[in-house]
């Protein structure tokens, strides 16, 4: 349980290693100024998944870069700061590297827990709520130990550099798609914090995933947050005294939130 005067953060889809190498060490950089900060008065940190653009873990070799960032995260739970990991869908193959030398948790799936007298869900978000059933298929070849086991095979100069290129492809395609706010009832992360609600109160859902920063309600005493991303809004949540509320980094408004 966190301790009386201290904060939980919240942060997703940092999706380091795009556009550029400099732009990404750019928000690298950042990002960890960020951690610096909030590591102050942080009883725990959630990171909610595509916190980089691209991960595959082989058995004895991992992808280059952002050993700022994994520093930092190390430097955290070396002090005792809880930090948990949710891989997304640009970073599930990730087996075990970051829990044994950063010290992380590590979470695949959405958890629920308590905290400061409040009922939370939180997950990265894709592949839940309706729809999208041609990526719900792909997450589960991609989720497949023997697919994983074949894509291991490759050696990582060739394995790497194809799925990067695949995952700078899909970001390409997508383009602005993702910043478009669907409206109260298409957003799908509040449909499906909607069905969740039908069988168990939850004061908070915090997803990621939608790279849109939203506040919405979702139930007379739920409301739903999606965290944006680091690539253009540079959001981030906390949770304080029972009290949720996103915010920017380092505090200009450069938007308004969806809904709030």
């Amino acid at each position: 349980m966190p301790t009386s005067g201290k904060k939980i953060y919240f942060a997703s889809d940092f999706h380091l290693g795009v556009p550029t190498y400099e732009a990404s060490l750019k928000r690298e950089k950042l990002i960890v100024r960020w951690l610096d900060e909030v590591s102050k008065d942080a009883e725990a940190i959630y990171l909610v998944g595509d916190i980089f653009d691209f991960w595959f873990e082989y058995k004895h070799a991992v992808p280059k870069g952002f050993v700022r960032l994994q520093g930092k995260i190390a430097e955290l739970t070396d002090n005792g700061i809880e930090v948990h990991f949710f891989t997304g869908n640009h970073d599930m193959w990730m087996f075990g590297y970051h829990e044994k030398e950063l010290g992380i948790k590590m979470h695949r799936e959405p958890i629920s827990f308590e905290a400061q007298g409040k009922k939370i869900y939180i997950g990265h978000g894709d592949g839940l709520g309706p729809g999208d059933h041609g990526y719900k298929f792909i997450k589960k070849v991609f989720a497949n130990k023997f697919f994983q086991w074949c894509f291991a095979r490759l050696h990582p100069n060739f394995g790497i550099g194809v799925a990067d290129y695949f995952s700078r492809s899909s970001r390409a395609k997508a383009g602005d798609s993702d910043e478009k706010f669907l409206g109260e009832e298409n957003e799908w992360l509040a449909i499906y914090a909607k069905e969740i609600l039908e069988k168990e109160h939850y004061d908070y859902f915090i997803f990621g995933h939608r790279h849109l920063p939203i506040a919405m309600e979702v139930g007379e005493k739920s409301k739903y947050y999606n965290l944006g991303d680091w690539l253009k809004y540079y959001t981030y949540g906390v949770l304080e005294n029972g009290a949720f509320h996103l915010k920017i980094y380092p505090g200009n408004e450069r938007y308004k939130m969806k809904n709030e």
